[in-house]
């Protein structure tokens, strides 16, 4: 049981937004992959909010994690706390304008002459890059570690404004052993019993492993993969299989990996995601500097592109 609250009202926001994360997969492990932390790191820093708070939040199981009396009643106040944070950094940022700015990207896309472009209308500003795993775009926007995020969906955006920039046709990627190997395209059928690699976030997994198939049977499960680089390691080894991007993070390729183009799938949308509160003049600038110059690099033009959602 926790012991004594403390003394001081005080609670780190950082450990309320673990709590939420762990409320909504009602799960330790779950959350931790989609937080980035180690497993026993996150139970410790429950356990000190539980202490700060003086009453358990969460009880634990071998089947999950489920919420208490006390843990029902703090999650909306959670949230709540949260959302005010946020809106007082964007209310302070929007009124004196920030001096720092930083794009993140995702996988294989590239912002250089974005961020460039960026910095020559700015000159009095400091831009700079992050690179981040797919599953943090949305924390990352939230948490201020960045200001805008080029990304290829699906992710959560909920709390975001979303602008479609281009598609891009996804292929197969298989080693070079592999029997589909050197084929100039195949469809579905050709692989349909051939286990694809697995991802931690549900719409993300669905999404690039085509579950259920068109005809609703259930894709066949491969590893569990928690970056680009162990997935690249997995189908070279050939335990499994994987749909990716046609522009990834397996370009430039590796000599042991091939990628066959799939057809009658749809393509993947690469999209600029911000805060949506967020209508600073560096992120307008960003916006309209993306919408007229990175769409370039796209295979296809998006139907919807330019627009926010």
């Amino acid at each position: 049981m926790p012991g004594h609250p403390s003394s001081s009202a005080d609670l780190d926001l950082r450990l309320v937004r673990y709590f939420t994360v762990v409320a909504e997969h009602r799960n330790f492990h779950r959350a931790a992959d989609a937080l980035h932390l180690a497993q026993p790191s996150l139970s410790r820093q429950i356990q000190r909010l539980e202490e700060r708070m003086g009453v358990r939040l969460l009880d634990r199981t071998k089947q999950g994690s489920h919420l208490t009396e006390a843990g029902r009643i703090f999650l909306p106040q959670a949230h709540a706390l949260l959302h005010s944070a946020r809106q007082a950094v964007a209310t302070t940022r929007a009124a004196v304008g920030p001096d720092e700015f930083t794009i993140g990207y995702t996988g294989g896309l590239i912002v250089t002459t974005a961020a460039r472009e960026l910095r020559n209308r700015r000159p009095d500003a400091e831009v700079r890059t992050l690179h981040l795993d797919f599953s943090q775009v949305k924390a990352a926007l939230l948490d201020y570690r960045v200001d805008v995020v080029l990304a290829r969906e699906p992710f959560p955006t909920d709390q975001l404004r979303v602008t479609a920039l281009y598609e891009e046709p996804r292929v197969l990627l298989v080693p070079t052993f592999h029997r589909l190997a050197g084929r100039t395209s195949v469809t579905i059928d050709d692989f349909a019993d051939e286990a694809l690699v697995r991802y931690t976030d549900a719409a993300y997994d669905a999404f690039w492993r085509l579950d259920p198939r068109p005809n609703g049977r259930p894709t066949p499960e491969g590893p569990l993969v928690a970056s680009a680089a162990d997935k690249l390691e997995l189908i070279a080894s050939g335990q499994a299989l994987a749909l990716a991007p046609a522009r990834g993070e397996h370009t430039p390729l590796r000599h042991d990996l091939t990628t066959i183009p799939v057809e009658g799938i749809e393509p993947c949308r690469v999209v600029l995601a911000t805060r949506a509160e967020d209508r600073g003049p560096l992120v307008e600038d960003f916006l309209d500097i993306a919408v007229n110059q990175l769409i370039s690099r796209g295979a296809t033009r998006s139907p919807n592109l330019g627009k926010m959602h």
